[in-house]
């Protein structure tokens, strides 16, 4: 039977994550549209609406969620509002969302309380930050949890969750660095006139609790990228409280040997991380993508704490100027073997198969806590 499924999407991140799965769904005939807002809808991070609108076959409803200086309830609450204006339009067979987003939490929340069921990715993970409370809150309203992991399940049971309800697919991101990203390196050079022929990738992200000090910790990592001397792809940082001080910093590396980018297609990223000599930041790219890409990264400070322990991952304070120095300096360019915790590049097929069940629609809604000694 064919069903409606809709994938709220905020983020240039989540889209390369939801992307593979709505893929496979509309493969298989369902009708899938996207709900976009959050950092798509704005200039400052590359209107990455636009990668969204060029997916073939599918849907998108744009929703501006946002403007400069909200907070993150203010964002929670409008993006409650208009995403719940839309639902009760189209109403949708199935919510898909992603992750640990505010506006995931919003999708989450309207899904439960007009009881329609919700598919959450990735629940289970742990890190440093609010981020997490929200992500485990998402699994406590979704219905359905599509994991990346054996441990990530785990801990959705722990959760209460029912084990029927959890199927174990990988990071749907693998499925697409798995194969050939469709472009090469020189096109991606050239696309986003990075001169380097030789260079490191640099991402660092605000952590919502530690707005305070972010622009401090901006300037103690990037300064000691600089003075090792080599040469830095940095993609920008997203829109959470404290982005503003470390684009301060961003602003004022060195144009020669920094490339700041406010983002990039998904198949130029992945070849771009395939070539690199290493990652440096606090994306979550650095624990999951760069370990099954073998490119060593080095992780800094809290956001992805406890995220993962692949052999390829360092870790550093930002203000640990000789630990990052130190992983410049006996880690670039040097390759691992690939890294599976996360999946093998399967999880679309995992997704499309499940939703193929007749057992998946037959879901109830109403949730009850069980526990781990009941089965």
């Amino acid at each position: 039977m064919t069903r409606h499924l809709l994938f709220l999407t905020g983020t240039r991140a989540d889209f390369g994550k939801l992307e593979p799965l709505a893929a496979a769904a509309r493969d298989a005939g369902h009708a899938v549209t996207f709900f976009v807002t959050g950092m798509h809808m704005m200039d400052r991070y590359g209107l990455t609406k636009l990668e969204v609108q060029r997916m073939p076959g599918v849907r998108v409803h744009e929703f501006l969620n946002q403007r400069p200086g909200d907070g993150q309830d203010i964002v929670l609450a409008k993006t409650v509002v208009g995403f719940s204006d839309f639902i009760t339009e189209h109403k949708p067979d199935l919510i898909v969302l992603h992750g640990d987003r505010i506006e995931a939490l919003a999708g989450a929340l309207v899904a439960a309380t007009n009881y329609i069921p919700s598919a959450h990715i990735e629940g289970g993970e742990v890190s440093g930050t609010i981020d997490e409370v929200f992500r485990h809150c998402n699994t406590k309203l979704a219905t359905h949890h599509f994991v990346s992991s054996e441990a990530a399940a785990r801990r959705v049971m722990t959760l209460g969750e029912p084990a029927e309800t959890i199927h174990v697919i990988g990071s749907p991101e693998l499925d697409f660095h798995a194969g050939p990203s469709g472009v090469s390196l020189a096109e991606v050079r050239a696309r986003y006139d990075i001169p380097f022929a030789e260079y490191g990738i640099a991402v660092f992200h605000p952590v919502t609790s530690e707005q305070a000090s972010m622009g401090a910790q901006a300037q103690a990592l990037f300064g000691a990228l600089e003075a090792s001397g080599r040469n830095f792809v940095v993609i920008a940082p997203n829109n959470d409280p404290g982005s503003d001080q470390i684009f301060a910093v961003l602003n004022g590396l060195p144009k020669d040997r920094f490339r700041l980018i406010p983002s990039m297609r998904f198949a130029h990223f992945s070849e771009l991380m395939k070539h690199a000599a290493c990652m440096v930041g606090n994306s979550s790219a650095g624990v999951r993508e760069a370990p099954f890409l073998g490119l060593p990264s080095l992780d800094v400070g809290t956001r992805q704490t406890n995220r993962a322990m692949a052999a390829s991952v360092a870790f550093a304070d930002a203000g640990d100027g000789a630990a990052v120095a130190r992983f410049l300096t006996e880690h670039w360019g040097k390759r691992h073997p690939r890294d599976s915790g996360f999946g093998e590049g399967r999880a679309a097929d995992r997704f499309a198969q499940t939703l193929a069940r007749p057992e998946f629609w037959a879901q109830g809604l109403q949730k009850a806590f069980r526990d781990q000694d009941n089965g």
